[in-house]
């Protein structure tokens, strides 16, 4: 057996083992990836390197989406089909399959975001914490993870990240799984909440991450794996 990470391009292995705990697994179960499933490397690349959150614009609307989630989407940009997270500033490319499960793509959907569709690649989010008001609590947070609070605000529907400082909503939808809505449920932040965003406070400084991402193919499905992830993968 060999981890993932050490196959060579165009070679197809079967998966005999994964590693770490069932988060992991579930992440790898939901690309289609388990014990004895076969599958075909195809390239282990590098990406440029990433510090938070990226703003898109799709359909003349911009949108915040976390690294986690571009990693799941692939576009074609000249010919070339390849993960959202490859592209750089100021790119174009249109949406050419999500690797993820149907709740996941309900989720981007809601943003603009599916098959067919344009995006461009705008720029990454300063790392700074959002201060949102809840009846009377404060509650501090990351543009990533508020990125998935959606509210209404004189009759526009946007990403709580583009509310005005000052300036009260009403949530209209939290996207995401049971357990981030569930998470957001107990901070009071669900469907009809009235919120306020006080402030913006500048976070820690981040590293840059420079990763590498291993494609494989299951099937026709093409999928994209972090380098760390693959290294719970052992194949044979």
């Amino acid at each position: 057996m060999k981890l993932l990470t050490q196959v060579e391009p165009e070679t197809k292995v079967v998966v005999k083992k994964i590693e770490g705990g069932s988060e992991i697994k579930a992440y790898l179960g939901d690309l289609g990836i388990a014990e004895d499933v076969e599958l075909t490397l195809v390239a282990s690349e590098p990406v440029h390197a990433h510090v938070g959150p990226i703003s898109l614009k799709v359909a003349d609307k911009e949108v915040i989406v976390s690294q986690g989630w571009a990693d799941k989407i692939f576009v074609e940009k000249e010919g070339v089909v390849l993960p959202l997270l490859r592209l750089e500033k100021g790119d174009r490319g249109i949406v050419k399959s999500i690797e993820a499960g149907e709740g996941f793509k309900d989720w981007v959907s809601g943003l603009g975001i599916n098959e067919g569709a344009e995006v461009e690649f705008l720029t990454h989010i300063p790392h700074e914490v959002l201060v949102i008001k809840v009846d009377e609590d404060e509650i501090r947070m990351g543009p990533g993870k508020m990125s998935r609070v959606c509210v209404e605000a004189e009759g526009k529907v946007m990403q709580i990240n583009y509310l005005e400082e000052g300036k009260k909503a009403k949530v209209s939808k939290v996207i995401g799984g049971t357990r981030h809505s569930q998470e957001m449920e107990e901070l009071g932040i669900k469907e009809g909440a009235e919120v306020a965003l006080v402030g913006r406070e500048k976070g820690e400084t981040l590293p840059k991450r420079r990763g590498n991402y291993v494609l494989a193919k299951l099937g026709e499905q093409m999928i994209s794996i972090g380098h760390g992830m693959a290294e719970k993968v052992w194949v044979e």
